[in-house]
């Protein structure tokens, strides 16, 4: 048995047959329409494709829930982005291209823009890449992009996945997933966790797995075995089950520690009251603007947003207002001319640029908590500053939202976490954007994987800082400051009671990976989750962080985690 080795991103192990990506929809040949053609024919074929691509993925969005929904909609909201569809038609008018040469070239010269303007961006030129296919597709009659069906269960081999193909994965086909891109923060990871799928990303050899191969992968140990014996497979087919959560986080000496769950609407909300979910820590509400060409009404927002509460009767509900720009283009904020979006105008930025469509979220939202009796709490993205968040805060008191806070995604944000806590009543932990930016590394790329991890001690420093800022803020406040978690490091049941020992209070997953965590905490005394922070916070690098904390946690191996 030969093994390959990659980053673990979902745990589990699984056994089964390789089934690999499809190629790429072929690049459309180099041809102009004939003399007879009518351009502006040709021209409003380009418009309607993307109206029927866009449609398309919006509809599956529909049935999605959760991080699946989300990622659909913004592809979606991709597609629907007018820049495309001026280049393409234009390059249709202009120089009689057929269509779908035309959307290939435009799709490519808008590529070209962003890289001169600020080097490779993986997400967004990925994203636009799978658009075109998409689009090429649907003018030719030729097979779009997707999951392939084999009509048996398989373990999917690819070089990456888009996030419309991850979004629809389907966990009782897919045994595994092995990618030879991506990273520990990446989307197709994130969904792997929300799925329950074992999965290895940043495989290095997974370009030499071939279709109807056995393969055994485990998600805990980041390998992927080739000509595993019986056995071993046989084993596999057994191990990490599902594991239900009590409905109450605690540590072995009974410390409370809140397990909530990440949800997007309405559907991903019941799925988490059904696995006990104590509550929300990260309403995401961006699934609400995306993929439209305006703001939804005032109505609209109230009603979603009081669908989400009404499941939480009672219970804690942090809603994130909206997190556009980077890879949530909104054509109503901005043209998409920015040269590096991910440091340019996004979240709480986008907010102050736009402040009457922030104070019809934020009273969209006061009116649906006034409807329920959940706990209401409000957190705005991307804050930097002391001041920003002051900002934040006045908008949601005027909107009687007295449980105002922010995200902590920006080193600096972590290192100021006194100062912005002084007015701000809790923050909670994107570990996925802060790990990106502390370790500048584009969490899509698998060349970069060993960096995009939450585990890099520079990472659990700027956590351990927050923490301690909070309880600098306590004492100077009127009451505790909490810190969570909402990042994908809130449902590593490995990380999870180190994140407990640098102080923080909560964490929110996906909830699928409530009962693993639940169940480490459950024997793991607040003592020890500090001196497991004390490990991972004196290792040199990443993987021996990881290592120290998984040799001294042996009930992991106990859970098959």
């Amino acid at each position: 048995m030969t093994s390959l080795r990659g980053v673990p991103v979902s745990p589990g192990r699984a056994a089964g047959v390789v089934v690999t990506m499809p190629p790429p929809v072929p690049e459309p040949p180099l041809a102009r329409l004939p003399e007879s053609a009518d351009a502006e024919e040709a021209a409003h074929r380009i418009t309607q494709a993307v109206r029927t691509v866009t449609a398309d993925l919006l509809e599956r969005a529909d049935r999605a829930a959760g991080t699946a929904a989300d990622l659909l909609t913004a592809t979606a909201a991709r597609c629907a982005d007018p820049a495309l569809a001026r280049c393409a038609t234009a390059l249709v008018r202009e120089r009689g291209e057929t269509p779908e040469r035309a959307v290939w070239e435009a799709t490519q010269a808008l590529i070209d823009q962003w890289e001169a303007a600020d080097g490779h961006h993986l997400d967004r030129t990925r994203d636009a890449r799978h658009v075109r296919d998409r689009i090429v597709a649907e003018l030719t009659g030729g097979r779009p992009p997707g999951i392939p069906e084999p009509g048996h269960p398989f373990v999917l081999v690819a070089h990456d996945l888009a996030p419309a193909d991850t979004a629809t994965l389907d966990p009782a086909q897919t045994l595994a997933l092995v990618t030879e891109s991506g990273g520990p923060t990446s989307h197709t990871a994130i969904v792997a966790r929300a799925l329950g799928i074992p999965a290895v990303v940043a495989v290095d050899g997974a370009d030499r797995l071939t279709d109807g191969e056995t393969v055994l992968v485990d998600g805990s140990a980041g390998t992927v075995h080739r000509r595993p014996s019986a056995e071993a497979v046989a084993v596999a087919t057994v191990t990490h089950p599902f594991r239900e959560f009590s409905g109450h986080g605690r540590t072995a000496d009974g410390a409370h520690v809140e397990l909530l769950a990440n949800v997007a609407d309405l559907a991903s909300a019941k799925a988490a009251v059904a696995v006990g979910a104590e509550g929300v820590g990260l309403f995401r509400t961006e699934f609400l603007f995306l993929g439209r060409a305006e703001e939804p009404s005032l109505a609209e927002q109230t009603r979603a947003y009081r669908s989400v509460l009404d499941a939480f009767g009672g219970r804690k509900v942090v809603v994130r207002t909206l997190d556009a720009g980077a890879d949530r283009p909104l054509p109503y904020l901005s043209d998409g001319g920015e040269p590096n979006p991910a440091l340019g105008v996004r979240g709480l930025r986008a907010a102050a640029a736009h402040p009457d469509l922030l104070e019809r979220q934020l009273a969209a939202i006061a009116a649906a908590a006034a409807a329920t009796d959940a706990q209401v709490w409000v957190m705005a993205p991307m804050v930097a500053t002391a001041d920003e968040a002051d900002w934040f805060v006045a908008h949601c008191t005027a909107h009687g939202l007295d449980r105002a806070g922010v995200m902590i995604e920006v080193p600096a944000a972590a290192l100021a976490a006194r100062w912005i806590l002084d007015r701000a009543t809790f923050a909670s932990l994107g570990t996925n954007d802060l790990t990106q930016y502390t370790m500048a590394a584009d969490r899509d790329l698998g060349s970069l994987a060993t960096l995009s991890t939450p585990w890099q001690p520079a990472v659990l420093r700027l956590v351990a800082a927050t923490c301690e800022g909070a309880r600098d803020a306590s004492s100077a406040a009127s009451g505790p400051r909490p810190v969570g978690v909402c990042g994908e490091a809130a449902g590593d049941p490995v990380l999870a009671p180190v994140l407990v020992g640098l102080g923080v209070t909560s964490l929110s997953m996906a909830p699928a990976a409530l009962g693993d965590v639940g169940a480490v905490l459950a024997t793991t005394t607040t003592e020890r989750c500090r001196e497991l922070a004390h490990l991972a916070l004196g290792a040199r690098d990443a993987a021996t962080a990881r290592g120290a904390v998984r040799a001294a946690l042996p009930v992991l191996d106990r859970l098959g985690l």
